[in-house]
């Protein structure tokens, strides 16, 4: 279970830099492409975006991590979805976008390795609030809280008659 958690900080650390140091999207010849998030754990979702001066046209984004991809115009860019394959292998990829016009653009997208745990740790599970008992411990405590009130009051009596 320690090795669990010492390999999960190493990995949270190792990860950690690039995902304070995203870059910024990448500008040349007037077009310009990110990729968001730009750090993705292999098996997920991640947009694209870009701009070609006059986004008129379709695009096209490769990159090694999945291949290449389509990108029509929407809301004045060029956009698309594509998943990261699972098989994907954690490292940096350059992600570039190609345009109609001739124009093209680089930035780089981070697909970071996690493991998943087959199962969650055993925790208990909450069992005495779960359980048939709840009610009466908490009347229990209760009760225990009162009779202990009623005990100060009564010495609190006794003292200012004396």
């Amino acid at each position: 279970m320690r090795d669990y958690f010492t390999r999960l900080t190493l990995v949270t650390l190792a990860t950690a830099f690039p995902l304070l140091a995203a870059p910024a999207p990448a500008r040349a010849d007037g077009a310009w492409v990110e990729v968001n998030p730009s750090s993705i754990q292999a098996g997920y979702r991640v947009g694209i975006r870009g701009s070609c001066q006059e986004n008129l046209n379709d695009a096209v984004a490769k990159s090694e991590a999945f291949g290449e991809v389509k990108m029509a115009p929407a809301n004045g860019f060029v956009v698309s979805a594509v998943t990261i394959p699972a098989s994907a292998n954690p490292r940096g990829y350059t992600v570039k976008l190609f345009c109609a016009n001739g124009s093209t653009a680089t930035t780089t997208m981070y697909v970071i390795g996690m493991e998943h745990p087959s199962k969650g740790p055993a925790t208990g599970g909450g069992g005495t609030a779960t359980s048939a008992t709840g009610p009466l411990v908490l009347t229990g405590g209760g009760l225990a809280a009162l009779a202990a009130g009623a005990g100060l009051g009564l010495m609190a009596l006794r003292r200012r008659r004396a």
